[in-house]
């Protein structure tokens, strides 16, 4: 028998024979160890431990322990567990896919009734059985006709068309948790009883089209997440608890900032409190973006096929963007345009006005820029996912030698300006070469070079996020996390060499030759309407002084106070703070109860007595109680808070 040499972690190797299992790997290195292991990684594939090995490799084996495979594990055997438990109650049922996705999976069944949420308390307490019965998982390969005979005689259409996509030199591998099968790549845990009974909980259902194509059946899916420990369940849905008190489409309607509607699919209607928000946020990015060095542009919306065809977005990018089609005066066939789905190319437009030499570059152009991109409606959320939308886009031409020092200055311009908006962390992910891009592999291999010696030397070594570069470069994706521990992936950075080059970019060097620029697209917010979104959610609604929507009502607790409660007003508005009247005829407890449900950061409330001293009561959001103040000494102190950080 042949033999193999594995190679483990800490660099040892050890000779075995060809076909040997890690589960075999294990107990040679200790019995305790094979007790423990749940999987192993061969040459960083995730493996069954039961499956023979017959190459010499590297090998890791897998416990509990190690996160990224066990919960990877947990959960791919929770949807097998979900759906024999659904088949063992109603047996008609037919099944699909169940994917691992974010902290759990879902599975998508086919059934004539639908479920409801009381059928999730069912299915759980059979999936608790299917645990303590300890039943073995084993595996076999099957070929193609026997599987799908297999399949055809229990009824299960959907597993023979999903055999039809897998392609042909493709092992099938059928799987079994006890008595029950599923077509899966694996791997598995080696028994139901090493899920641990008391970290998981369905969570809720929804409707989804096979394979997402809205022509194919309608299927219903059921939805669970998975934790290593009942610990780290209790976390997360504590977590969840808080994500729906922080809805940014709850907290929109009771602030009174936006709405939405059908005749504007994927659009926003903001309303005077929404865009307090946005107008004081971009004012901000405004003043930061003039104080970084850049200028301030505007481009077309609407812009002609051929610009998007050299560019390459036409393409590439060509299912995102809305064509409008102009029956121009005198014209024998239409004129194709399209509504700008990013503002990269008219940047270049600009750049290539007039002669640009070495010694205008570093040249950063920064825009407000509307855009539009198509979205399926299935993937819209609030304004969080939108199909119209404005980003702090910006673009950087600058020479090679340039792209250091502008990576860095760049990550710490963003670095403060998180940091001003309550986001003291964030990661840095290296997003790399997609399959279908532009450019020539040594340019790609120019410009992922160029960045990642860049991010090294600004004293970040970033995590890789291959085949995820936009079609033009490489990207830095830089992912803040929010009050309750959520990434939100947010500003971008990339190199770009493609674009100079297909839109004909050059800048005059000190040879006196024509040279191509570098572009480097950054965006530090991205869309203005999901920052928004992830402020309001991170917030709570309860939004820093100086980005508050409505920052102080001045309410009367007596009627006779009202013409005291005008000068307050206009005294706080001439000092720059957004500040309102209410003397309806309410009691003071109302007028602070309605208010603190809006999220008035400060009230001040105002009767006889505060009108005889000239003071003011101060009641700040979830206080309990209030603070008498002099009313020039309320008013100065406001100020201070109401002011932007970078005027600080």
């Amino acid at each position: 028998m042949s033999q193999i040499s594995l190679t483990f972690p800490d660099g040892n190797a050890r000779d075995y024979p060809a076909g040997v299992t890690a589960a075999e790997v294990a107990e040679s290195i200790a019995p305790s160890l094979a007790k423990r292991a749940i999987s192993a990684a061969l040459d960083g594939q995730h493996i069954d431990l039961g499956w023979p090995i017959n190459n010499s490799g590297s090998i890791a084996i897998n416990t509990m322990k190690d996160d990224g495979p066990a919960l990877e594990l947990i959960r791919h055997d929770f949807a097998h567990v979900m759906a024999r438990a659904v088949q063992k109650l109603w047996p008609d049922t037919k099944v699909t896919i169940g994917p691992v996705r974010d902290y759990g999976w879902f599975y998508d069944f086919d059934r004539a009734e639908p479920f409801t949420p009381e059928d999730l308390g069912a299915i759980e307490a059979e999936m608790k059985q299917i645990i303590a019965a300890r039943d073995p998982v084993r595996t076999e390969v099957w070929d193609r006709d026997r599987a799908i005979a297999y399949y055809k005689e229990r009824g299960e259409p959907f597993k023979v068309e999903l055999i039809d996509r897998i392609p042909g030199d493709e092992d099938l591998r059928m799987y079994w948790h006890g008595d029950w099968q599923d077509l899966c790549r694996g791997p598995h845990l080696q028994h139901t009883g090493q899920l641990p009974a008391d970290a998981f909980k369905l969570t809720h259902l929804a409707g989804a089209y096979w394979l997402g194509d809205s022509t194919r059946p309608m299927l219903q899916r059921i939805y669970g997440v998975a934790f290593r420990n009942r610990d780290d369940l209790k976390a997360h849905m504590h977590m969840l608890e808080e994500a729906a008190k922080r809805d940014h489409r709850k907290l929109g309607r009771e602030m009174d900032l936006f709405h939405m509607q059908e005749e504007a699919p994927g659009q926003i209607f903001w309303h005077a409190n929404g865009w307090n928000i946005y107008v004081a946020l971009q004012d901000y990015m405004r003043r930061r973006q003039r104080a970084g060095g850049y200028i301030e542009v505007n481009t077309p919306q609407v812009v002609s096929r051929k610009l998007w065809e050299d560019s390459g977005h036409w393409e590439n990018y060509q299912d995102h963007m809305f064509i409008v089609e102009v029956d121009e005066e005198h014209a024998k066939t239409k004129t194709i345009n399209a509504l700008k789905p990013m503002n990269c190319p008219c940047h270049v437009q600009i750049f290539n006005v007039g002669l640009k030499s070495y010694r205008d570059l570093p040249l950063r152009m920064a825009e407000f820029g509307s855009c539009n991109r198509y979205e399926p409606s299935g993937a819209l959320h609030g304004i969080m996912r939108v199909r119209g939308f404005t980003q702090d886009d910006a673009h950087i031409f600058c020479t090679e030698d340039q792209i250091e020092s502008e990576t860095i200055r760049y990550i710490d311009f963003l670095s403060s300006v998180y940091r001003d908006l309550g986001f003291e962390e964030f990661r840095v992910k290296f997003a790399t070469r997609p399959e279908t891009r532009a450019g020539s592999d040594e340019i790609w291999d120019k410009a992922e070079a160029a960045l990642l010696s860049a991010t090294r030397a600004s004293g970040i070594e970033p995590e890789i996020n291959p085949g995820e570069g936009a079609f033009y470069g490489p990207k830095l994706e830089f992912v803040l996390t929010d009050a309750i521990g959520r990434d939100w992936q947010c500003g971008t950075h990339q190199v770009d060499f493609v674009l100079p080059e297909r839109l004909d970019a050059s800048y005059i060097g000190e040879d006196g030759a024509k040279h191509r620029p570098v572009m480097l697209h950054r965006a530090t917010l991205g869309s203005f309407e999901r920052f928004i979104g992830i402020l309001i959610e991170s917030f709570a609604g309860k939004l820093p002084l100086w980005l508050a929507p409505r920052q102080v009502v001045v309410a009367a607790i007596v009627s006779d106070a009202d013409d005291y409660v005008h000068e307050v007003v206009r005294g706080l508005q001439a000092a720059g703070i957004r500040a309102e009247a209410d003397t309806r005829n309410e009691k003071i407890n109302y007028k602070v109860r309605e208010h603190s449900v809006a999220k008035v950061p400060v009230i001040l409330a105002i009767g006889m007595k505060e009108v005889d001293n000239r003071t003011v009561s101060m009641r700040r959001l979830d206080s309990q109680g209030s603070q008498t103040l002099a009313l020039d000494e309320a008013t100065a102190q406001l100020a201070q808070e109401a002011t932007p950080p970078d005027l600080r």
